[in-house]
């Protein structure tokens, strides 16, 4: 439908309203100014009463924004104080990983420390001895029971000789290599050591039987005369181990003898010491297994 003939082009109702009521607005806040600055002059105690009616009207929204911004300020401040935690917590817990890590590597070398000064208490006056090293590993579910050593020929280990942990005798040398020998350990079956009793010296020999234990046997044949809980040291028979060292355990009496636990574990022992046997011919005997009289050596 065409606009009236009479209406100008752009004509709006809706704006003449708008344009109106800002006119009727800043006019009467031009009034309601002169007439507040006129009061403040002629009655200042008119105008104080009703700048504090003012204030009293006021109050109740001036404390709903104060309030908001507390709020805001608040929920800004707590958030960045979880984040400045949370970086903190972080912080912490990897000094404490380290912390901790540190710990445990100090018990360790502490631990380790203790080993070795006891094993080096071992030798005692006349026990000569030729080297000290880590046991590297060993065997425990073949039927041999052979364990390696860190240290050979180059410091003076030689086939045939001692070697003792802090718990007690561990086995003989058996193979010697520049840097590593290998152990004949006591629990093994062709490992034959001539022990005896602690309690009234009687003599006897042990056998290793493969699994971790070993056969106790008195050289006088009859029925045993061990009881449970016997402590078996080495004798000196042979002239190979020296006398008194801790061997084992008795652990069940058998009809010719008893069954027995070493001392020394090679799994649990990290460390062990070779020593010189306990008498040279003992050395001579040995050797002379060999049908060429040398040292049996490993090639590495």
């Amino acid at each position: 439908m065409a606009p009236p003939p009479h209406r100008r082009p752009g004509f709006s109702r809706k704006a003449q309203y708008s344009l109106f009521v800002t006119y009727l607005a800043a006019t009467a806040g031009t009034i309601v100014a002169a007439l507040l600055l006129s009061i403040s002059v002629v009655d200042p105690t008119g105008f104080a009463a009703l700048r504090t009616f003012g204030a009293e009207i006021t109050a109740p929204i001036a404390r709903i924004f104060s309030a908001l911004r507390l709020s805001t300020e608040g929920i800004t401040r707590s958030a960045s104080a979880y984040v400045d935690a949370a970086s903190k917590n972080v912080t912490l817990e990897k000094e404490a990983r380290t912390n901790w890590s540190k710990l445990i590597e100090a018990r360790a070398l502490r631990i380790e420390n203790a080993r070795l000064r006891g094993l080096l208490k071992l030798t005692d006056e006349g026990e000569q001895q030729i080297a000290v090293g880590r046991l590297i590993s060993s065997t425990a579910s073949s039927t041999r029971r052979v364990a390696t050593l860190s240290v050979g020929r180059n410091y003076g280990v030689e086939r045939a000789q001692p070697v003792r942990g802090p718990a007690g005798l561990i086995g003989r040398v058996i193979e010697v290599g520049p840097t590593t020998a290998r152990i004949l350990l006591v629990t093994d079956a062709e490992n034959l050591v001539p022990v005896m009793r602690v309690s009234d010296g009687l003599p006897a020999f042990s056998a290793g039987l493969g699994n971790g234990t070993v056969l106790i046997k008195p050289l006088n044949l009859g029925e045993s005369p061990f009881r449970v809980g016997d402590v078996i040291v080495t004798s000196g028979n042979g002239g190979l181990y020296r006398p008194n060292i801790p061997f084992a355990r008795v652990i069940r009496k058998t009809s010719d003898g008893a069954l027995a636990i070493p001392f020394a574990d090679p799994g649990n022992t990290p460390y062990a010491i070779v020593v010189q046997q306990y008498q040279g011919e003992a050395r001579a005997a040995q050797q002379a297994a060999v049908p060429d009289g040398k040292t049996k050596e490993i090639k590495e």
